[in-house]
């Protein structure tokens, strides 16, 4: 069965200790079963304070977070590279200390916009890194997914058969695909059988709408995305992801250009994806067990 997630930016900007309290609070009180927490900066986030709110509030977590210009493990720069896989390292010990089970993002890459075509030679050298990170991954249990970003945040998976391509080279059973639906709905030609294409790579799934804002109203078709989840079998965990300026703050901003309100209630907001994400999920269930000749009941 997957387990719902919230992104904590839906609450906060920051991780601060009050931050941190009030978005673990807040999520566990909206049903959600983990709090995705951006771990830009990984050591700023105050393990064993944080894994005392979770195990109180009874949910779980995920992190995420992005390389920057200074520590690219495509770049092909030695420096760089050793950056960056220090960076991962780091995430992957706070993670540990947390209890997360998945760190996802744009792991294999800078976090901005390029203004090059990536080489086979800088990806080549981002899946050595990879591999690397990987096997201390394992040690602590935990995924490293692949996030599929749209061409302004990487230039190096910007869909699923990329992603796919480069978890096979890294060839590690615990590195997956990361999808996320508005990304998807600007790169793919068809989310649905881009989802079903990545069948059991999939590992994790960001929710989220078109304009960032309540999901639901804007134009991703979210029932066939659901339906691929489920007739795919992925059982993994479904986060759902929204940024508005009435929260969010640097370097997200920037990065992800959020210039204005897409909502001003977190706590609505919240509600209505965790609402929206089962009923969803029921009617895909639904769907995909009728189709297969079998009833809810009788599978």
């Amino acid at each position: 069965m997957n387990k719902l997630g919230l992104h904590a930016n839906v609450w906060v900007a920051g991780w601060s200790e009050n931050e941190a309290a009030m978005a673990i609070e807040k999520t566990a009180a909206t049903g959600f079963d983990l709090i995705e927490i951006p771990a830009l900066e990984p050591s700023s986030l105050r393990p064993d304070e944080t894994r005392r709110r979770l195990d109180a509030a009874g949910i779980g977590c995920t992190l995420s977070l992005g390389l920057d210009d200074r520590s690219d493990i495509s770049s092909g720069d030695p420096q760089m590279m050793k950056a960056g896989e220090e960076k991962l390292r780091t995430a992957l010990s706070v993670g540990r200390d947390l209890g997360a089970t998945h760190v996802c993002g744009i792991l294999y890459s800078a976090f901005q916009k390029y203004f090059e075509p990536p080489t086979r030679r800088g990806i080549e050298a981002s899946a050595e890194v990879m591999r690397r990170v990987a096997d201390y991954a394992v040690e602590n249990d935990i995924t490293l997914g692949m996030e599929v970003v749209n061409r302004y945040e990487s230039n190096v998976l910007n869909t699923a058969a990329q992603a796919v391509a480069y978890c096979k080279m890294v060839d590690a059973p615990n590195v997956k695909v990361h999808l996320d639906a508005y990304h998807m709905h600007i790169e793919e030609q068809s989310p649905p059988d881009a989802i079903m294409a990545t069948g059991k790579q999939l590992g994790y799934f960001h929710t989220g709408e078109s304009h960032r804002g309540y999901i639901g109203s804007g134009s991703i078709d979210h029932p066939s995305l659901f339906r691929a989840l489920v007739a795919s079998g992925y059982d993994g965990p479904i986060t759902y992801e929204s940024f508005s300026s009435e929260v969010v703050g640097q370097p997200l901003t920037g990065i992800l250009g959020i210039w204005r309100n897409t909502w001003t209630d977190g706590e609505d907001l919240a509600r209505h994806a965790y609402t929206f994400t089962h009923a969803q999920l029921k009617a895909a269930r639904e769907t995909v067990l009728r189709a297969s000749g079998f009833t809810e009941m009788e599978a």
